[in-house]
């Protein structure tokens, strides 16, 4: 009997779990879930966690080292940004145009608004806090958070990933300008280690099917009551709307001009990352996955894989990018009388492109850069809680497609420096 594939047993698993999760709040046996199933769920996104940062260190090490040139270096760190700074813009423009033309915002009446600034009152004012911080630091606060001045606690902090792999770029720099001998020693050890945690990342997702299932059921019985969530509908749609354009248009297009590379092969490659980002609302708990269905499946080289994608976890968010844009509209268009000007409309996409690279790679983080932007363009923070009750299924919506634009562009890139293999 063929051996079912990973990304079928995902699907089964978080359909399975959707269901009991359903079945457990109609009994309003809601506990049972919460207490002994969810649980399973938060250890299986700490395994990914835990091995993301080493995942990074070792795969950066061996891909950089394998360069051998820092002009090639700098050639494929300028086409990874570029890559990456085109499609965050693209993403936001695309979302304020669906926001314009769809305005979700005109289709919330007056009572679901006053119920939904009350329920979430709360959960918004710690996110304004907490970007209320950071907007305090000063302008350039986010080139000094990039450089640590402890390493070993940056590694210690998923969101801290720049500063790791700043680092890391260092040792791999350093690598390639010393002489080839003394480097050899150094280099062997990281692929003996890199062999070994692609091992560990095997032997975690043994258990993928049945994290997914805890954390199916989990979000069921956690989801507001679908009579809140229906003044939200359109707001929702939107998003999800611009989601299926980067997913279906945007992608397959850039794949097949820049890499020639058909988008059902590239697809079927990624569906145990897309799966598992929709479970875990994480890039950073994803990038193992994603780092194998890259390099095994679509044949991009360990040396591009291992340096655009940890990059793109960190700094590439175009699911969140276009969400930001689609929020900030919708709160405008809920609770300003006027409609926002072009400028401050084109702030929006400078704002939004900048706050998402400095979003951490974790479920919600792109709440708080929300705030930022609403900020900017003179909308009211607190108009945030209108879109709580609706955050996780498109956070996790969303994040499906930070992880395929990170493969999108991991596969342009591979292709740009002859380091894309031929379909088997």
């Amino acid at each position: 009997m063929k051996k079912l594939a990973l990304h079928w047993k995902i699907l089964i698993g978080m359909v399975l779990g959707l269901l009991f999760g359903l079945l457990m709040k109609n009994l309003e046996q809601k506990g049972i879930v919460v207490d002994w199933i969810k649980p399973f769920g938060t250890v299986f996104i700490n395994l990914l966690k835990m091995i993301a940062v080493p995942l990074i260190v070792v795969s950066l090490i061996v891909g950089l080292s394998d360069l051998k040139d820092i002009s090639k270096l700098s050639k494929l760190g300028g086409r990874t940004v570029l890559f990456y700074l085109c499609s965050t813009i693209i993403a936001v423009t695309i979302g304020l145009g669906l926001a314009n033309i769809i305005k979700p915002g005109k289709y919330i009446n007056e009572s679901s608004r006053i119920t939904l600034l009350e329920n979430f009152s709360g959960d918004a004012s710690q996110k304004i806090e907490l970007a209320e911080k950071a907007k305090s630091s000063g302008p350039l606060q986010a080139l000094v958070d990039i450089v640590p001045d402890n390493f070993f606690r940056a590694m210690s902090d998923n969101g801290s990933m720049l500063q790791v792999i700043l680092f890391v770029i260092l040792i791999g720099i350093g690598l390639i300008l010393i002489e080839e001998e003394k480097a050899k020693p150094v280099v062997d050890f990281f692929k003996g280690l890199n062999d070994v945690i692609m091992k560990i990342i095997d032997i975690i997702m043994l258990f993928s099917p049945y994290g997914v299932f805890a954390l199916m059921a989990a979000l069921m019985v956690e989801i507001p009551d679908f009579s809140t969530l229906g003044a939200l509908a359109i707001y929702g749609l939107t998003v999800l709307f611009g989601l299926l354009l980067m997913l279906l248009v945007l992608y397959p297009s850039l794949l097949m001009l820049f890499a020639k590379v058909n988008p059902l092969r590239f697809y079927k490659a990624i569906a145990p990352a897309q799966l598992l980002a929709f479970s875990t609302s994480s890039s950073a708990a994803t990038l193992p996955v994603t780092m194998e269905c890259v390099t095994e499946n679509l044949g991009v080289d360990e040396e591009v894989s291992s340096f655009v994608l940890p990059l793109g976890a960190t700094v590439n968010m175009d699911g969140t990018s276009l969400y930001q844009a689609v929020a900030a509209i919708f709160i405008a268009q809920a609770m300003l009388p006027d409609p926002l000007d072009l400028h401050s409309q084109l702030m929006i996409i400078v704002t939004a492109t900048l706050a998402s690279i400095g979003s951490a790679a974790v479920p919600s983080a792109g709440m708080v850069m929300l705030v930022i932007v609403l900020g900017q363009a003179g909308i009211p923070e607190a108009g945030l809680a209108l879109i709580f009750a609706i955050d996780r299924p498109l956070d996790m919506c969303r994040t499906v497609v930070n992880v395929t634009s990170d493969a999108t562009v991991a596969t342009i890139v591979a292709k740009s420096v002859g380091k894309l293999k031929t379909a088997k």
